[in-house]
């Protein structure tokens, strides 16, 4: 997936992944994943996805800064 936020590309196939958070099963309509990407020019984005019910029942970029994806890793480990 690749969305542009305040004029920076922010690409799922280019970047790294960080860390990786699942909850519930495959076919859980509450399900989801969140993945943490750094991208090749160093800027964080959470990547979400999940079931119908979940937080996340479409595919979402959300941008981080260094400081909020420090943090967001700590929670989800």
């Amino acid at each position: 997936m690749q969305k542009i936020i305040c004029k920076k590309v922010y690409d799922t196939d280019t970047a790294r992944v960080v860390f990786k958070k699942t909850e519930g099963c495959y076919g859980d309509p509450a399900g989801y994943e969140e993945t943490l990407f750094l991208s090749p020019e160093g800027n964080y984005f959470l990547y979400a996805v999940g079931g119908a019910a979940s937080p996340f029942p479409e595919e979402k970029i959300t941008r981080l800064s260094e400081k909020k994806a420090e943090e967001w890793l700590a929670a989800a480990r």
